[in-house]
């Protein structure tokens, strides 16, 4: 699979890096102009832009959405995420504000290389996550194949069970089901949040709370509840109404053991009373990138 190389390096400073968001800094800004897609990479004068992992989704440190109050999914977990990839791209000691602001860090940046096809609506870059030596030259399109691919985070985050996959239609099968192998070993082995994930099992939505303090569920799932409890009284649920509001949110997507497209996570999402669940697990799904 042809991706684009781009050499830089890795900054959480006055940021609130989250286990698949961090800020990358392109050696050569330039480079940022040579993203495909029909969505450009927004970066500052220095080269610095935002990356959002490609293929995996972990727990929410921080969400907020219209001007609510912002929340987060249960912390053991989200947390856990977080400091992986800032261990992993070797920051030694990270000091972070409550509200998930990092105020210090030993070394301030580190280097690395990632590897993207493209940029979201959001103009995060979408990226795998590497470091080391680069596996080609920065600015130019490599050949990312299984043995690349088991070098980045995005692939040992997985490995580790601490991580979703979450799959969009930039990246192509052959990876995609090698990534799918190493989620399904971790969650074979109870690593992680898979000892705790209710998002087949189904999680007791009755509040806020609920979501914060116990439902470990995939997080796109997490975010649509979210913002649907903000639309009522999100201290007393009721999703009577979750099933209109997945419909309408229209979320575009492949279910990989149907093999056919469909449009909004009603059709995988069951709610019975107060619990809620998905009846296909995240990787036998593949979002439409819009």
């Amino acid at each position: 699979m042809p991706m684009l190389l781009i050499q830089g390096s890795y900054h959480v400073l006055n940021a609130r890096p989250d286990g698949d968001t961090i800020h990358f800094q392109a050696a050569d800004k330039e480079e940022w102009k040579l993203v495909p897609g029909p969505h450009k990479v927004r970066y500052n004068g220095a080269g610095k832009a935002r990356l959002r992992l490609d293929a995996v989704d972990t727990l929410e440190t921080h969400y907020s959405r219209d001007g609510n109050p912002e929340v987060h999914q249960p912390l053991l977990h989200a947390r856990a995420a977080r400091d992986e990839l800032t261990d992993w791209l070797g920051f030694t000691t990270v000091d972070r504000a409550p509200d998930e602001t990092v105020t210090a860090a030993t070394p301030l940046t580190r280097p690395g290389w990632i590897l993207t096809r493209g940029a979201g609506r959001d103009k995060r870059c979408i990226a795998l996550a590497g470091k080391g030596t680069p596996p080609g030259t920065s600015g130019t399109q490599i050949n990312v194949d299984e043995a690349l691919l088991h070098t980045t985070f995005n692939h040992h985050i997985l490995e580790e069970g601490l991580a979703y996959p979450t799959y969009y239609t930039n990246l192509f099968p052959d990876l995609r089901d090698e990534l799918t192998t190493a989620a399904s070993r971790a969650k074979a082995a109870d690593k992680g949040l898979w000892k705790d994930d209710d998002t087949l099992a189904g999680a007791t939505v009755t509040d806020i709370d609920s979501l914060q303090k116990h439902a470990v569920i995939l997080p796109k799932l997490f975010r649509r509840l979210v913002d649907y409890l903000y639309l009522g009284d999100p201290n007393h649920a009721d999703l009577t109404g979750f099933p209109a509001f997945l419909d309408q949110a229209a979320d575009e997507f492949w279910i990989i053991s149907a093999g056919h497209s469909t449009t909004g996570l009603d059709a995988i999402v069951e709610v019975i009373d107060s619990k809620v669940r998905m009846t296909h697990p995240p990787e036998d799904l593949v979002f439409i990138e819009n």
